[in-house]
């Protein structure tokens, strides 16, 4: 079987995300979620994505959003450098159906999960998104916490959308992930980092290489 897809969130520096990119990732996050250590404002948003695709022009550009109003769309234009809308709030299928629409790209919903049964709320956007992020659930945080989803809860997890999985990804836990699950992708944030925003090059170099050997 193929390898999963790896996905390095939460960058903030073009340099950066320059060297991530050429370390063969797949997919670099940038968030735009105001209020996160990690949130990188519109203005700025295009230069990082510019820098990460020069550098490797089949790394793909995701942009991390949370229940954006209708005023807000427009920031969510592909002009700002990124191919794929990540979903990280509440927004219920409906809105990810017309985002969709609108803005004519990728849409990945991404689900809090606090309970076993939350993963049945799969099945209500598989008609209206590409595909599906889980997520620990965390009180008054939306995402790179670092919390881990219990590995049995996803055992059978099987839905009819690619899905990538977060939480806690780094190298030395990718075995044991990936010998009990099979994600199309892992995302990563915390555990490549060295502060918020600010990720260690040798520890993103050593979960490429983790999971080019696992998978």
């Amino acid at each position: 079987m193929a390898s999963p897809l790896l996905k390095i969130c939460g960058l903030r520096d073009p340099e950066q995300a320059a060297a991530v990119a050429q370390l063969e990732v797949d997919a670099i996050g940038v968030i735009g979620v105001p209020g996160s250590p990690r949130f990188l404002d519109a203005e700025h948003r295009p230069a990082l994505f510019g820098a990460m695709r020069a550098a490797a022009p089949g790394c793909r550009g995701v942009l991390v959003v949370a229940d954006p109003l209708e005023q807000q769309w427009a920031q969510l234009e592909l002009e700002q450098g990124h191919d794929v809308v990540q979903l990280h709030g509440s927004e219920t299928p409906q809105l990810c159906g017309q985002l969709r629409s609108r803005l004519g790209c990728e849409i990945w919903k991404a689900l809090r999960i606090r309970r076993p049964e939350d993963l049945q709320r799969a099945v209500d956007y598989s008609l209206v998104v590409d595909a599906l992020l889980l997520d620990a659930w965390v009180p008054d945080q939306l995402g790179g916490t670092g919390h881990r989803i219990p590995i049995e809860w996803l055992q059978g997890f099987t839905p009819v959308l690619p899905w990538w999985l977060a939480g806690g990804i780094r190298a030395d836990r990718v075995p044991g992930v990936l010998t009990q699950l099979r994600p199309t992708g892992l995302d990563a944030s915390s555990g490549v980092e060295r502060s918020p925003g600010n990720k260690d090059l040798d520890q993103v170099a050593a979960l490429v290489a983790a999971v080019r050997v696992a998978g």
